[in-house]
């Protein structure tokens, strides 16, 4: 078992750090808000540290999920950063879905103090993480994720290298892709269904095995059709994480024109006062369209 400290409690961290201990791993946790840090260590019998830094000292592997770029710089730099308090050799995970550009410039502060990185966003949500059962995507050094995959193996079922560093991040770019076409087709069909007077769930029940069928389809349709969208991903988080597809998107030349538009779309749904809603909220825009 290794010695690990996790840096960010929020809905992934929380449950994810649990799993570490759950398996045995010796865990100091550092959460911006300390009482939540010592709460989880009340729970879970780890430690709780009062700077990244602290945490991270004599930690073989440092795992960090917080909010966006500045957040991981802020964690990361500075005396009281992580990268202050790890030794040699120690490797740095992030979870947090961030740019590439940061991920880059933070791998390179590592490497130069012989720090490892692996940039290792997750997909599948507080429920992902709570159940232990997150798709992880990892770039950086071979090494490096070889050395962390076993740990980060106790809160992921999936997790696998994609390149170099940055792979990770991009293929979180990816994901969040997929998920704002696959949500707006989806809130569509549904809304559609309803004006034509049909019954949604029937629908659904023919046509989620076939073509159609998909994750969102699967496990949001109900919850969408009653109008509840607190479950999962936030919108505003989804908005950040769009922001960083499209301002990547422009970087390398790569058109994301379903992708701009269905941020817009999240935007409109900000401005109905659902930024904390989850993403399958889309439909509640187009209930308002639809309705005058």
């Amino acid at each position: 078992m290794a010695r690990v400290a996790f840096l960010g409690l929020g809905v992934m961290g929380y449950p994810m750090a649990g799993h570490l201990a759950k398996a045995g791993h010796e865990v100091t946790v550092y959460n911006r808000t300390a009482a939540k840090a010592e709460k989880w260590a009340g729970e879970h019998g780890g430690r709780a540290a009062p700077t990244p830094c602290a945490a991270a000292q004599g930690a073989e592997f440092v795992m960090a999920c917080v909010g966006n770029d500045a957040d991981l710089a802020a964690i990361c730099r500075g005396d009281d950063g992580a990268f202050a308090g790890m030794g040699r050799g120690a490797v740095f995970v992030d979870h947090t879905t961030v740019s590439a550009q940061i991920t880059r410039a933070l791998a390179g502060e590592a490497g130069e103090a012989g720090i490892g990185f692996v940039d290792a966003p997750v997909s599948g949500g507080q429920a992902g993480a709570e159940n232990g059962v997150l798709s992880i995507m990892c770039g950086g050094a071979e090494g490096d994720f070889a050395a962390a995959e076993p740990v980060m193996a106790a809160y992921g079922r999936s997790v696998k290298r994609l390149g170099e560093t940055g792979a990770g991040q991009i293929a979180k770019m990816m994901n969040q892709i997929c998920i704002a076409g696959l949500v707006q087709g989806l809130s569509e069909a549904l809304r559609f269904g309803e004006m034509a007077g049909m019954d949604g769930r029937a629908v659904i029940e023919v046509i989620q095995g076939g073509a159609a069928g998909s994750w969102q389809m699967a496990n949001r349709h109900e919850t969408m059709l009653d109008g509840k969208f607190d479950y999962g991903f936030a919108v505003d988080w989804m908005r950040k994480d769009l922001g960083i597809c499209l301002a990547h998107g422009d970087e390398i030349g790569a058109p994301l024109p379903v992708t701009a538009l269905v941020d817009q779309f999240y935007k409109e749904v900000q401005a109905m006062g659902g930024g904390r809603w989850d993403t399958s909220s889309l439909i509640a825009r187009l209930r308002k369209l639809s309705d005058g």
